[in-house]
């Protein structure tokens, strides 16, 4: 009995651990982020009158929703190096599963706003272990390739999401998004289940649950990653408050339907998913850095103009995929030189990585909304990317050893 057991258990590991299921399964992870903030983007404009409230009030729970996702990544971070992968997985699916439950009965816009924090913290949970399975699994140019098919499968998130929120808009109304979030999550959930642990007990960390954040000193003590966090946190600031304006701009001031709306927003996260994929046929991860920051700042400079000059949706739509392209390449190149260098606390390094771009993010949002959208929008998109611009090159111009780890094999 026990011989079968355990061969079933062996039979069981190696098909649960198929790159096909990796790669897939790593991609759904990534997906969650954009899932919880993009498929509802559809309906701000309309729960402005489901719950009687302000533009800048109902923009609070996209703010909130990334807060969520910003400091649920600390805390699953260091968790995951602490306990493996799995255990906080499965932890934070439940987590979701029961915030966005709660969401789609949330009676006033305040009690939303606070679902939406918890309803982040849990969807950080499947965002930074992502990465620290990737960081397990791959090394060197092997782990800029996975993380660069990772990006590409992201990309389908981000073009799906406003799309069915749309479609479903025109149906039920904002709850029955949230519905498809619920059924999204039990499907993840059921991953999870499958997911075969990637961090062996002789690799975790050693330290008491109580001192984990002490594992933030390490990372923190590397400089190039830190520059190469910031430089990505810019850029993911940037993107947030595209997110955050472009129903709006799109909606409001250009008169497009919210399916419309959708189809806008789907033909921007492609450009972003083709830059993270294209990434890789850089032969240097630093040259791809360096191009994504003058692209994002040209290309910001122009929306900014076009946006102060009431330019028409062609020309808007124009250099907002070509920043967004610009954008995309710096993803993957910044992920995974920030990961190489944090590799020995890779749940530590994922959780700030991902948690700065969500901080960052959170603050940007709101701050689209105030005065005229369409200058405010486009003074925080030159802002954003002269400080990713400023981070890249201090990032890649700092000097220092190559480690083992760039050898490129896969673990």
């Amino acid at each position: 009995m026990k011989q079968t057991q355990k061969t079933w258990q062996g039979t069981s590991k190696k098909r649960r651990n198929s790159a096909f299921f990796i790669f897939v399964f790593l991609g759904m992870l990534t997906a969650f982020g954009p899932f919880v903030t993009d498929m509802y983007l559809p309906s701000l404009p309309a729960m402005t009158s489901y719950f009687n409230a302000s533009t800048s009030l109902v923009q609070l729970g996209l703010t909130s929703s990334m807060l969520g996702l910003a400091a649920g990544q600390i805390l699953f971070g260091p968790l995951s190096d602490k306990f493996g992968r799995r255990l906080p997985l499965l932890v934070s699916m439940g987590l979701f599963l029961a915030s966005t439950l709660a969401c789609i009965f949330a009676p006033t816009i305040e009690i939303f706003i606070t679902l939406r924090l918890l309803q982040g913290i849990a969807a950080a949970g499947g965002i930074v272990i992502s990465r620290s399975i990737a960081t397990d699994k791959f090394k060197g140019a092997n782990l800029a390739k996975a993380l660069a098919i990772i990006g590409a499968i992201n990309g389908i998130a981000p073009v799906a999401a406003p799309v069915v929120g749309g479609a479903v808009l025109k149906v039920t109304g904002w709850q029955g998004v949230f519905g498809i979030l619920l059924l999204v999550g039990i499907l993840l959930a059921t991953a999870c289940v499958h997911f075969n642990e990637s961090l062996s007990h002789a690799k975790r960390s050693k330290e008491k649950i109580t001192r984990t954040l002490s594992l933030f000193k390490n990372v923190l003590q590397k400089r190039k990653y830190v520059l190469c966090v910031l430089q990505m946190a810019f850029a993911q600031a940037l993107l947030f408050g595209y997110i955050a304006a472009s129903p709006f701009i799109i909606q409001q001031h250009y008169g497009f339907s919210p399916f419309a709306f959708s189809l806008f927003f789907a033909v921007n996260s492609v450009a972003i998913a083709t830059g993270a994929g294209l990434s890789v046929k850089f032969k240097r991860q630093e040259t791809c850095i360096l191009t994504s920051c003058a692209g994002m700042l040209v290309c910001s400079l122009l929306v900014y103009a076009a946006l102060a000059n009431d330019a028409s949706i062609l020309v808007f739509e124009s250099l907002l995929i070509v920043l967004l392209f610009t954008m995309g390449l710096t993803f993957t190149a910044a992920t995974t030189l920030a990961m190489e260098a944090a590799r020995e606390q890779a749940g530590t390094g994922s959780a700030l990585l991902g948690a700065a771009g969500f901080l960052f993010g959170s603050i940007v949002s709101p701050l689209v909304g105030m005065g005229d959208i369409m200058l405010s929008t486009g003074i925080t998109f030159v802002v954003c990317a002269l400080g990713s611009t400023l981070c890249g090159i201090f990032a890649v111009r700092r000097k220092e050893p190559v480690s083992d780890s760039a050898a490129g094999s896969v673990c």
